[in-house]
């Protein structure tokens, strides 16, 4: 199975911006071009009126006749000429102007490298002394189930600096063939995440339908699980809920985990940006409902969803969003 480079998501997103810039400035260009041309042509036609030619020329006044025809010629020409000058000129204007965005991309991956590489040592420590207090621990200690629990929160931690060390480094790390029981790998993930909600109430259900094998590491696909429904649980209220479910596609080729709030919908931001690194809604927005939970988290969890997407040959979108509420879905290909 092929695999993208992360960093095609960055470069997507400078030509996006580069041809938006260089189709607004020939837009521009070339409707001023245009309406120079459009006026020419209706001054020499005008000019070229029976009743202004038979016209006599004033003392002192010296009067030039030319070729109508070759007049619209030539300014049909240099009309042509000057848009595709427009044209051209638009498209290096446009790769200027968007080489900061490249740097500003490049400087937020060496960030997130340097971050990750820094939380490496002192997690693999912390693994490190839970796994000889683990084995210290009798069979029948009562610790002994809690100490694994935490061991397996560490082993997530370090899972997640490995993610962003990927996606900061933009190759692909060999895994994403790795083939994983979606529905088991979600559900567990969904029983975690339920022990943040107990105390807003909030219910979060999980529905699948038989057994939905995914070409995606179980790791990173507990991490996807867990970065959409922290972001739904960010627009839902207390005592509200987010549903979560697994549906093999009509083309069987595909497996769709959607994530449903019912929220007010994303506000201040353009919803296919809310993926991109370090990306936030406005906050003059959030604030309109006083009865959601302040917005946390630093724009991260949703890129490194859309990285893990990439690397595993899917893709992740918003299908739809509004008033009643946002749905997100997740495709991976199916094993």
């Amino acid at each position: 199975m092929s695999t993208r480079p992360i960093r095609d998501a960055d470069q997507a997103a400078i030509r996006r911006a580069a041809s938006s810039v260089t189709r607004q400035i020939s837009v521009a260009t070339c409707g001023l071009v245009v309406l120079i041309v459009i006026i020419v042509i209706i001054t020499v036609v005008i000019q070229s009126q029976p009743q202004e030619l038979a016209e006599k020329a004033t003392p002192g006044e010296d009067k030039i006749y030319v070729n109508a025809a070759d007049v619209l010629l030539a300014v049909a020409i240099i009309g042509i000429g000057a848009i595709a000058f427009a044209a051209l000129a638009s498209w290096f204007v446009a790769r200027g102007a968007v080489r900061p965005l490249g740097e500003a991309l490049r400087r937020q991956r060496a960030f997130v490298a340097d971050a990750s590489h820094e939380l490496r040592t002192p997690l693999a420590v912390l693994d490190a002394r839970l796994q000889l207090l683990q084995h210290r621990l009798t069979s029948n200690d009562p610790n002994t189930e809690t100490v694994a629990e935490l061991r397996a929160d560490a082993q997530s931690l370090i899972g997640i600096v490995n993610e962003l060390l990927v996606a900061a480094g933009g190759h692909h790390d060999g895994a994403a063939d790795e083939v994983t029981e979606a529905a088991r790998a979600v559900a567990a993930t969904v029983a975690d995440l339920r022990l943040l909600t107990a105390q807003r109430g909030i219910t979060i259900t999980f529905e699948a339908h038989g057994q939905l094998p995914v070409r995606i590491p179980a790791s990173s696909l507990r991490r996807c699980v867990s970065a959409l429904v922290d972001n739904a649980l960010s627009y839902t209220r207390d005592g509200g809920a987010v549903e979560v479910a697994l549906v093999s596609r009509s083309d069987r080729r595909t497996v769709a985990l959607t994530v449903t709030d019912h929220g007010p919908g994303i506000r201040g931001i353009d919803p296919a940006r809310i993926f991109d690194r370090f990306a936030h809604s406005d906050p003059a927005a959030d604030d309109v409902d006083r009865s959601l939970p302040p917005r946390r988290g630093f724009g991260i969890g949703l890129s490194l969803v859309r990285d893990v997407a990439a690397r595993s040959g899917g893709d992740v979108r918003v299908e739809r969003t509004g008033p009643d509420g946002t749905v997100i879905a997740l495709e991976l290909i199916r094993a």
